[in-house]
């Protein structure tokens, strides 16, 4: 007789033993906070050689379908990976960012988080670090490898986000119904740790947000713009777009006008932003294909 439970069991150890990956939560103390990322190694090998350093999008966190994808992919590829959280002010965070919770971080955090959890990665023996980062963790990877260039040997970039004045202003416009430029005179004027009450910020309507936090994220920069930091970059770059992507639909367009023998762009036919199921194959068939060509 056909026992159903048991061959489930059964089959969830014979994965697990069939599997080569080793998945571990580590920490690090950065400042009065605990700061932990996910740790993908090959079986139970000690780092050495070549690992990605993945960084995830907007208020997101490192177990999100695209992230977990991932790692999972480059280590059947025999890749190891840390995927980390970035704190956004918040001790040992994990999942996605409350928006009930006043928002004290910065876009700009993100370059020192990157760099400590960098040089972590190096004293645990990774010899050459691989910078990957989704969306606005794109951009972030973007303005670390722009500020620190010999850190790695190579950067992805997965639907990275782009910006213009023109465009911040309107997106925040159609998303809150009020002009930016109100909230940020108001930010402005303010203190840097004054705290904004009833804001409109990022994703979260009618939220709290320091005004440091919030001329940071909103302050006209042309580093925002992904390709801007990639006009002149010395480090090999890829970049993916997918192209039924909504979020950052003007991507192909901006890319376009990079003409720099260090980058590389990648076209996934039909992926949106969050490049689900077999389009995180190809994402991986492409960063590995980068990888060979160094």
């Amino acid at each position: 007789m056909f026992n159903r439970p048991a061959y489930i069991t059964a089959l969830v150890i014979s994965v697990l033993f069939c599997s080569h990956s080793y998945a571990e939560e580590v920490n690090i103390k950065h400042e009065n906070l605990i700061l932990n990322a996910n740790l993908q190694r090959i079986d139970e090998q000690p780092l050495s050689g070549r690992v990605a350093l993945i960084t995830h999008g907007t208020l997101a966190h490192n177990q999100m379908e695209i992230i977990s994808t991932l790692q999972s992919l480059l280590t059947d590829e025999e890749l190891p990976s840390l995927a980390i959280n970035l704190s956004l002010g918040i001790d040992n965070r994990h999942g996605m960012y409350d928006c009930t919770t006043p928002h004290k971080h910065k876009h700009s955090d993100a370059l020192n988080e990157i760099d400590l959890w960098l040089k972590w990665l190096k004293d645990h023996g990774a010899d050459e670090i691989v910078l990957v980062g989704h969306s606005r963790g794109g951009n972030q990877t973007a303005w670390y490898s722009d500020t620190h260039p010999n850190n790695a040997i190579a950067q992805v970039l997965i639907a990275p986000a782009t910006w213009s004045e023109a465009a911040a202003r309107e997106n925040y416009e159609q998303r809150y119904n009020k002009p930016l430029v109100s909230a940020f005179n108001q930010a402005k004027q303010a203190a840097s740790d004054d705290m904004m009450i009833s804001t409109d910020f990022i994703y979260c309507a009618d939220t709290k947000a320091t005004a440091g936090s919030f001329i940071d994220y909103y302050r006209p920069d042309p580093r925002f713009n992904t390709p801007t930091l990639l006009l002149e970059t010395t480090l090999p770059s890829l970049v993916i777009i997918g192209s039924e992507d909504q979020t950052v639909s003007n991507l192909p367009e901006a890319m376009a006008e990079v003409h720099n023998a260090n980058t590389k762009t990648l076209l996934i036919e039909d992926a949106d932003h969050y490049f689900r199921d077999l389009y995180a194959d190809e994402v991986v068939e492409g960063i590995i294909e980068f990888l060979d060509q160094l």
